[in-house]
């Protein structure tokens, strides 16, 4: 999507970054640590929505109790506690997790607020076993320079993780209260973005500052974007869990191109029920026209169609590549546990449902050319009828709906849920109120980090490198970088170059590079700085690290034979090589330094 078509879209995009914090948990002592171990007891709950204090119930939520789910947490004896369990109150919120967030708001030049007021968010999806999120918002009215211009911060807030999913099978859905309670910062921009590309740009940088803190937790899953993205004439829709700072210009590119298509759907639609669009729900038990039927999707089950006046041709409408709009309705139906429905602008056939079975159906609804259906097979009538319900409501939308979507693989994005209100947020009574003070605002001053700025100057001064020193400042490493370099003083240019280009290129190669912990990194820079074995050698000793992972370096050099040259041994090479400093660095590449072959 060009800039030209996206300012006339009038795009409006903001970003929520959720970033783990390097702290115990928020409100209790366990470590914030995410378990890979056996699991001890586990509880199996349901939740359900309650009214605000004003007599309101949050949309979101009475969605999720439609689907009649049941959770089951995982306990971790040693990274859970009752209060993960929701089996005792909270305890004080970690003293050391708000000093981090004081300093971000700082660095985003916010206004810190007077008192850390704890709110409850209704969260009923499972992913909390109290059904709600403790937040607190400490900084407001911040704001970061970028390329086109000043993005707003409304707010910087503090709250708790939420707990890890495992997986979900027959109404059942499996969390981790491992990862439950570990805190986050949670910092929000206005919709200031311009365009994908300056979507991508803030993310990068507000990544960068958080992890110039040196206070933030690094890896897969550690960090986290929410996108939130409408354009004219479509609606405020939020597309959570975006990982990869690469995808997040593709993931607004076609969320703006599918909002822009469900628009031109909706102005066909009216167009054809001259106004408004508005039908009634006629739901038909179709079952006995499958019987003997070949496809096996709808072999032996009860099979119900809805009958969708004037759609014909729209359901197959592509909105984004892999995406049409046939497959919004039929996100919604799985609301209800079922796996999908199939419409009549689908290639039908590649189901094995005939042309004859399709004619039946059409009869059954006694439907017209202009329109089409869609059918739900599953064993449960009540199932069927409450996912066809969902299609309906969603069909009959005059407008762009407002939801939460989950990211997908390929940068689009499925509906997850309408998108939350007001009425899911009232006040924490568990948790007291915490004043800022002028001391503790004077003692996270004394603790100030650099600047993502001033540490990049830092880095390509230590590195000689500015390429190295901006990876190093954008990806994860920057922190085992520093680590190392300060542990070990080896060569920060041979630290930095196989954090963020040896690793890279191994793990192209297929080598389980993730398996080498960094305290074995550690260890490789404390054998290299005591001249074990030369740069050229640690790729080779990083496959047999990330293979032999109880083998100590020092062994790994000794049974690969790449121990370093020098010394006389070296000056005996290069008159043997009769002085051949090409052909000395042929032989002896993994274990003589080119800078030591004096020729």
């Amino acid at each position: 999507m060009s800039e030209s078509v996206e300012s006339e879209l009038k795009l409006k995009c903001g970003i929520e970054v959720h970033q783990r914090l390097d702290s115990h948990k928020l409100f209790c002592n366990c470590p914030s640590e995410t378990k890979l171990g056996k699991h001890g007891i586990e509880i199996v709950r349901m939740l359900h929505p309650v009214a605000s204090e004003l007599g309101e119930t949050d949309a979101a939520a009475q969605f999720e109790a439609l689907k009649g789910k049941k959770f089951v947490y995982q306990v971790f004896d040693d990274a859970s506690c009752l209060v993960e369990a929701d089996c005792e109150p909270p305890q004080p919120l970690n003293a050391d997790a708000l000093e981090i967030v004081l300093m971000i708001c700082k660095l985003l030049e916010c206004d810190v607020v007077s008192e850390v007021q704890v709110m409850r968010k209704m969260v009923i999806d499972g992913s909390n076993t109290a059904g709600f999120q403790r937040t607190a918002v400490v900084g407001v009215n911040g704001k970061m320079q970028t390329s086109l211009g000043v993005v707003g911060i409304p707010t910087v807030c503090i709250e708790e993780e939420s707990a890890g999913i495992v997986g979900e099978q027959d109404g059942r859905i499996v969390y981790r209260l491992d990862r439950l309670g570990i805190p986050l910062v949670e910092i929000a921009t206005s919709p200031d973005i311009k365009n994908p590309e300056h979507a991508r740009e803030v993310a990068e940088k507000l990544g960068a500052l958080l992890r110039a803190t040196g206070k933030v937790q690094r890896g897969i899953g550690t960090i986290r974007q929410d996108l939130n993205v409408s354009v004219e004439g479509g609606a405020r829709v939020e597309v959570k869990g975006v990982q990869d700072l690469k995808g997040v210009s593709d993931v607004v590119r076609k969320e703006a191109e599918r909002q822009r298509k469900l628009v031109e759907v909706l102005v066909e639609l009216k167009k054809r029920f001259g106004g408004k669009i508005n039908f009634e729900a006629r739901v038909v038990d179709v079952s006995g026209l499958f019987e003997g039927t070949a496809s096996k999707l709808l072999a032996g089950k009860r099979v119900f169609a809805l009958a969708l006046p004037r759609f014909a041709g729209l359901l197959g409408r592509e909105l984004h590549e892999g995406r049409r709009f046939g497959t919004e309705l039929s996100d919604y139906a799985k609301g209800a546990g079922v796996k999908g429905v199939i419409h009549s602008d689908e290639k039908l056939e590649a189901y094995k449902i005939s042309e004859s079975e399709v004619g039946k159906v059409r009869e059954a609804l006694s439907l017209k050319d202009e329109d089409a259906f869609a059918l739900v097979s599953v064993e449960d009538e009540a199932v069927a009828r409450k996912a066809l319900a969902l299609v309906f409501l969603r069909a009959k939308m005059n407008v762009v709906p407002e939801e939460t979507r989950k990211a997908l693989v390929d940068f689009g994005s499925a509906y997850m849920r309408p998108l939350p209100g007001k009425a899911r947020l009232y006040p924490e009574t568990d948790v007291h109120p915490i004043r800022i003070t002028k001391e503790m605002l004077e003692n996270v001053g004394r603790k100030m980090p650099k600047t993502p700025e001033e540490k990049k100057l830092e880095l390509v001064a230590l590195v000689k490198n500015e390429e190295l020193a901006s990876k190093l400042l954008r990806g994860r490493n920057l922190q085992l970088f520093e680590r190392i370099v300060a542990g070990t003083k080896a060569d920060a240019l041979a630290v930095a170059a196989t954090l963020e280009e040896t690793l890279v290129n191994l793990k192209r190669e297929k080598v389980e590079v993730e398996k080498i912990s960094e305290e074995r990194m550690v260890e490789l820079f404390v054998e290299f700085a005591k001249g074990l074995f030369v740069k050229a050698a640690i790729p080779e000793v990083l496959k047999e690290m990330a293979g032999e992972e109880g083998k100590s370096v020092e062994k790994i050099v000794e049974d690969k034979n790449l121990k370093r040259i020098s010394g006389d041994e070296l000056k005996k090479i290069i008159e043997e090589e009769v002085k051949d400093f090409k052909r000395i660095m042929v032989k002896y590449r993994l274990r003589v330094d080119a800078s030591e072959v004096k020729i």
